[in-house]
Parts: C-alpha cells; structure tokens; sequence
C-alpha cells in the first residue's frame, strides 16, 4: 500500500515536497513513479526512480523538480520548486516491477498552485 502525502496551496514560484510510504512492501524492489492528472486531463508521468537509483522527469519539470527514495525508511519524495500554475494537479504515488506485472498506485495528493 502506498501513501502519498504533502499536497497542498502553494504560490507560483513556491515549493513542495511530497513524501510517498509504503507498506506492506519494499520498494527497492521496485521502480518508483510520481505521475500526474490535471482536471480534465490525462494522467501523465513527472519522474521515475529505477531500482538502481536512475532517475527520469518529464521535460516540463526537469530542473524543477527532484525525485528521491530512502531505501531504509521504504519512503520516496518529489521536491517541487519553482512551481507553476501549469504544475496544478492531483498527485499520484506508483510502484511498478514490469517483469512481475505488477503496479501499484497511491491515492492522490492535490497540489494546487496560486498566482
């Protein structure tokens, strides 16, 4: 089970952080994903964090945002800076293994930001 935390009112230019937890499993088995759904929008990814430490973002949040997991506490954050208006969205938590068929999803956490 995963658990996304953190969202929130922040002004443009702002910052967040997002934890996401987990239980029930570890998830250094796992590659770890923040993804995104802005109202009326599909669901998109921002950032992925492979089990060897790789990390990807979306180019809309390179620079801006950093993600980063803590094996040990079994805990995955998106640091969220210089945020924009566009960055409006509900975020999502998810951990995949694509050999296993298997994903998981986190309930969302709202991030909305304000002029």
């Amino acid at each position: 089970q995963l658990q996304a935390s953190g969202g929130g009112l922040v002004q443009a230019g702002g910052s967040l952080r997002l934890p996401c937890a987990a239980s029930g499993s570890t998830l250094k088995f796992y590659t770890m994903g923040w993804y995104r759904q802005a109202s009326g929008k599909r669901r998109e990814l921002v950032s992925q964090v492979t089990r060897a430490g790789t990390t990807n973002y979306a180019d809309s949040v390179k620079g801006r945002f950093t993600i980063s997991k803590d094996d040990a506490k079994n805990m995955v954050y998106l640091q969220m800076n210089s945020l924009k208006l566009v960055d409006t969205a509900v975020y999502y938590c998810n951990a995949e293994r694509l050999e296993w068929g298997a994903s998981y999803w986190g309930q969302g956490t709202l991030v909305t930001v304000s002029s």
